[in-house]
């Protein structure tokens, strides 16, 4: 079969797929018989190559891990690919980098609508496959990341599926962090939770606990003696329906159940300016933290604006969190873009060939910062992923998306690896590359 005509094939098999899923009618499923199927202790082997008895020390990446493709076994569609729900092809696109999926094998690769330069169809991945998952810890290994913060939505737990592809992501994780020897931890991401809902949160992480056993394996990361647990989303000012005495509740909670807890914040906590809202209450609640992280995604976007952001910001935070007995977590992005997701400004913090990121790791390590979150792993929908992505990417009448800039996929791999030596000492504090990089 020539190329022309085995691309029309995997073209017409690609929408046939997209139809498909959309009408066929799986078999119903319960909430309680996904618990069930999922959350089960883990049996598996453990490398113990990072220390998990802390987070001081460490680079994490959040792992987001929310994408479905249709044919992935899921049953969700395309979810996270696309701004509707339907096939992912031109005009439908929510991402703005494309994934190298070169590594992958042909059962975890899936077809899209689009097509490189040469004619061939574009492909890309579902974290719900066990087998890209794992792959993605043996890179954090391979490039020396400690590890992962992993994404846990509570608006999508009331659905069956949903909460089936979120437990099993979470065990594929915890699998990928047991045999590359990396540490992984759970990030609970309050965005979009309603009212009167903190207690679904409460009730999640009793049956991690108790059915899971989930902070009872080698690779949980732990901090100050205890279980850590990350709840991101505490003192935001952009009308979130959830309460700042929710927050207090979960976290005390927390606490009594006797873990270690980190509080994803507003930059403008300390001031309460910015980002965050004005209320007393908030410093309240950040006092029960043991670790707090403000979110700085989009708050600056130039090397210089970084620096400053290290001195003048970061460097009074850790000075405040220090005088309330806290640990202090920056948080550092390589740009930042959602182009294809939202129609705004195409690569609005531009990464510059990796300087924008190392310019944020040295101005953490020169405010004293001595552990640092790199967001994201695997957010390609707003331009933030440090994961093998391609320059070989669609092409089209309207279509449009980012690159590596011509350099290698493993380059921002590398590259939060330099950072992790940076902080640890292993590297000089310096405003240039590390020359290793430049290979």
């Amino acid at each position: 079969m020539s190329s022309v005509s085995n691309f029309f094939v995997r073209l017409a098999n690609f929408f046939l797929l997209a139809v498909v899923a959309s009408c066929m009618s799986a078999e119903d499923l319960t909430r309680e018989a996904v618990q069930e199927s999922t959350l089960k202790p883990y049996t598996g082997p453990s490398l113990h190559e990072v220390d998990t008895s802390k987070l001081t020390g460490k680079v994490m990446c959040g792992y987001q891990g929310w994408f479905n493709a249709v044919g992935d076994g899921a049953e969700r569609g395309w979810v996270h690919w696309t701004k509707r729900g339907g096939p992912l092809a031109p005009g439908s696109a929510k991402i703005d980098f494309w994934p190298d999926v070169s590594e992958l094998g042909t059962d975890e690769r899936f077809a899209t609508g689009f097509t490189n330069a040469a004619g061939q169809v574009k492909e890309v991945f579902s974290p719900y496959k066990q087998a890209t998952v794992l792959r993605h810890f043996e890179w954090m290994r391979d490039y020396g990341i400690d590890g992962a913060f992993v994404q846990r939505f509570i608006t999508d737990l009331r659905d069956a599926r949903a909460l089936r592809h979120n437990n099993t992501v979470l065990d594929h994780c915890r699998e990928g962090a047991n045999r590359s020897g990396r540490a992984y931890a759970v990030m609970y991401d309050l965005s979009g939770l309603g009212t009167n809902r903190i207690q679904e949160v409460i009730d999640d992480w009793k049956a991690l606990r108790t059915r899971m056993y989930i902070t009872e394996d080698p690779a949980y990361l732990r901090h100050h003696g205890h279980p850590l647990v990350a709840v991101w989303g505490v003192g935001f000012n952009d009308n979130r329906r959830y309460t700042l005495e929710d927050c207090r509740r979960l976290v005390e909670f927390l606490k009594k159940d006797g873990c270690s807890v980190m509080l994803g914040v507003p930059t403008g906590f300390r001031e309460q300016n910015r980002d965050a809202v004005k209320d007393p209450e908030l410093h309240d609640v950040l006092k029960l933290a043991d670790v707090i992280s403000p979110w700085t995604v989009g708050r600056y976007g130039k090397p210089a604006e970084a620096a400053r952001q290290g001195e003048k910001v970061w460097q009074p935070d850790i000075a405040w969190c220090a005088e309330r007995k806290a640990d202090f977590l920056p948080v550092v992005f390589p740009g930042f873009s959602w182009f294809n997701m939202t129609g705004r400004q195409f690569d609005a913090i531009p990464r510059l060939k990796g300087e924008f990121l190392w310019s944020q790791f040295v101005a953490a390590k020169r405010a004293g910062a001595s552990m640092i979150y790199v967001a994201m792993f695997d957010e390609v929908d707003e331009g933030t992923a440090i994961f093998k992505c391609t320059n070989d990417t669609p092409v089209g009448e309207g279509v449009k998306f980012l690159n590596y800039e011509g350099l290698p996929s493993d380059f921002y791999l590398r590259l939060t690896g330099a950072g992790a030596k940076l902080l640890r000492d292993e590297l000089p504090v310096t405003d240039v590359l590390p020359e290793a990089l430049a290979r």
